[in-house]
């Protein structure tokens, strides 16, 4: 995927979040929060909006499942992997550029 595509799905993926804040007060994105990487930082590299699509599709399959949606359950534990990974990818490029 190209980076203005992971971007698109970064702010596709932020918009479901915010609808279930707006739904479901008492759930909090504090991992994705924590990341402080929104859509609209453009200048973040292509590896940290891929980090955090997968940080933000971990929590937000979480959300589903708090809201009874039974297949939400592998969602989650496949997106909490690929998030993993991409963090790998990133401390190794860092590495690398040291």
């Amino acid at each position: 995927m190209h980076k203005d595509e992971l971007i698109i799905l970064h702010q596709m993926l932020s918009e479901i979040k915010e609808y279930f804040e707006g739904t479901s007060p008492e759930l909090h994105f504090s991992q994705y929060n924590a990341l402080r990487i929104t859509p609209k930082q453009v200048h973040k590299s292509k590896l940290e909006h891929k980090y955090a699509i997968f940080v933000l599709g971990s929590e937000i399959a979480n959300a589903m499942r708090t809201v009874e949606f039974s297949a939400s359950n592998r969602i989650s534990a496949r997106m909490k992997e690929l998030a993993e990974k991409t963090l790998r990818e990133i401390e190794l490029l860092q590495q690398q550029q040291e």
